[in-house]
């Protein structure tokens, strides 16, 4: 009831916006019964104003707040992150298997 408020709208015409049978939230409320996924998805794709973090758990900021997006990433930017991640972890697999050989080659001068 505080985000119907909040949108200065009427109860029904909430239920309406979001496609639920009429009179929905005022028996969610009346019953202090929890709204349903369903529900909760309905809402934050007529509404993506609304911070899906205070939807769920009543914390934080009731709407995103503006100028804040997540970045979309290009495909490119994806590519080249993993490629570092790849070539890090290679790093780290040769190094290994750098002092594995140095090791064994030790281990053999020693045996002489």
């Amino acid at each position: 009831m505080q985000l119907v408020s909040a949108l200065n709208m009427s109860a029904r015409q909430f239920d309406i916006s979001i496609g639920t049978a009429n009179g929905y939230i005022l028996r969610m409320q009346k019953n202090n019964a929890s709204v349903g996924s369903d529900v909760i998805e309905r809402i934050v794709k007529e509404y993506p104003q609304v911070n899906l973090v205070w939807l769920i758990t009543g914390k934080g900021s009731m709407f995103v707040e503006k100028g804040v997006e997540q970045k979309t990433r290009t495909e490119e930017e994806i590519e080249m992150y993993i490629d570092k991640k790849l070539k890090a972890q290679w790093s780290e697999d040769k190094k290994a298997l750098l002092e594995e050989i140095l090791s064994e080659i030790e281990a053999a001068k020693k045996k002489k």
